[in-house]
This record gives structure tokens, sequence and C-alpha cells, in this order.
């Protein structure tokens, strides 16, 4: 563990599925694990994997071993590209989608026994407003909205912003605007959502960057690659880097300790309630 730097934590999620948030995940942590950083990817859509699968892993054992204690969880861990460090979800198992809090927590709780050296975790939620969405999103520092430039999209953008912010106290959201045609249509789709949530809501919106539409990038899917590996000369790579510059920017709370128990800590004080519990700025 890096004691000079703590452990940075980013929550990608999104209001609906089908808008690249998981090859967000994947290509971000790529990205800086190539700029130097030990990156852990946990694949946290309990119950649908989506990382193993894109990528072609195929892992032996998974969270439902965690929560079954049958092993620790740095057993699970399967090495990706780029050195990252993947933590894989189990995929198809019903029961892993329909956790309760406190198991949300046993989880997470498992993170401070490891000893595996990590700058950066980046965990990849569920898609919408599942209960584990709001759990992840309450315990990492940053979280990144993936939106596409459609009314779906935007709208059940809006609903997730609506729900972390209002009802969990979460004051400051980046958003990133993926599968654009280019930068400004990018700028474009967050001042949409922006007007929204500047009129309804009390939150802060980050523009995190824009990913644009990218045939190499489905062409990196097909073959089971991070498109930031296979064609890291593309346009949608490119913008990953930049992502990926621009994280390792932002600010880690003061407070934040060298290891990764803080992330545990404000996961186990989602069992307070909001009054209890102090709002994080991100």
């Amino acid at each position: 563990m890096n004691a000079l730097r703590p452990v940075q934590v980013i929550g990608v999620a999104s209001g609906k599925g089908g808008v690249g948030k998981t090859n967000v995940s994947v290509n971000l942590s790529v990205a800086m694990a190539r700029g130097g950083r030990q990156v852990m990817l946990m694949d946290a859509d309990l119950g649908l994997a989506n990382v193993d699968v894109l990528l072609g892993l195929q892992p032996r054992s998974n969270l439902s071993h965690v929560l079954n204690g049958e092993i620790g969880l740095e057993e699970t861990l399967i090495p990706g590209p780029a050195g990252i460090s993947i933590v894989p979800a189990a995929s198809g198992v019903a029961r892993m989608a329909d956790l309760d809090p406190a198991q949300h927590v046993g989880i997470i709780r498992a993170f401070s026994e490891m000893r595996q050296p990590v700058d950066v975790l980046v965990v990849d939620t569920a898609a919408g407003l599942h209960d584990s969405v709001i759990s992840f999103c309450r315990a990492v520092q940053e979280v990144l909205v993936v939106v596409c430039d459609e009314p779906a999209s935007i709208t059940d953008a809006y609903a997730l912003i609506k729900v972390l912010s209002r009802d969990h106290g979460i004051s400051r959201i980046r958003v990133l605007a993926n599968m654009v045609r280019g930068p400004e249509e990018g700028r474009a789709l967050f001042r949409k959502l922006t007007a929204v949530c500047d009129r309804f809501l009390d939150v802060t919106l980050d523009h995190a960057g824009s990913v644009p539409h990218d045939e190499y990038l489905r062409k990196a899917v097909q073959r089971q690659k991070a498109v930031t590996e296979a064609y890291p000369g593309s346009p949608s790579a490119k913008a990953f880097k930049e992502l990926a510059r621009q994280a390792d920017k932002w600010p880690i709370p003061g407070g934040s300790s060298g290891r990764i128990e803080f992330f545990v800590e404000r996961l186990v004080g989602s069992g307070a309630s909001d009054r209890e519990r102090p709002a994080f700025a991100g």
C-alpha cells in the first residue's frame, strides 16, 4: 500500500443498462494502471457479472464464495489487462442480486482483510437504483455517472442522481457523456442534465468528459479486450486515457486512511439514518 497516497475509490454507475458503464469501468481501470497506479476493479453488479465476460475471463471463484465464508476476498482475485486485479461478481446467482444491506457490508468488510497493495479501487455497480447500487455509491469517494444522449438514459441518470443527492446526502457527482459524436455533443448532454438538476436538486455536477462513439470500441468488445489495450490509438481509447488523467487529479478527502478501511466504515455506516450520517461532498 502506498503510504503517501490514500486509496482512491471510484464508483461507476448509470441510470439504465446499455450505456457502456462496464466498458468505462474496465478502460478507466486499465488506463489508470498504465499511468502507474495499482488498480483493483470490483465487479459489483451482484448477480449479473459483466467484467469477466467483457474481458473473456473465467474466474474459478467469486463474491458468492466470499459471502458463504468459503474463501477470503483475496482468493477471488484474477489478473486483468495492464496488471489490474479484478474481483469477479457472481453471474446468474439470483440471491447475489438481492442481498440485504448487512450482507453488502459483509462483502466490503472483506476488503479490510486484504494485503494486496491498491492505489485505486474502481467499483463497477449494477445499472439502475438497486439497493446494492445505493450502498456502494454511498461508500465510494467519487460517483461517476455514465449517460448517453438519449431520453431514457438522461431520465434514468437524473433519477439516480436525485436519489443519491436527496436521500443520501451526496452533494457532488461526476458525469461522463458516453457514445457521443464529439466533445460538443458531450458538453451539450451535460448541460441538459445539469439544467434539470439545478432546477430541482441541491447537487453539484462535474463534467468528467466525453467518450466518442467508436467502431474500434465495438471491435474490442467482440475480441473481449479493453479498447485501451486492443486499439490504444483509437478515439475512445484516447478519451479513456484523458479520463484517467483527470481522475488521477480528483482530490481525496482528508482523513481517508492509507488502507481501505474507510471504505468499509462508510458502507457500515449505511445502517445509520440520514440524520445521523454526515453528508459526503465527494
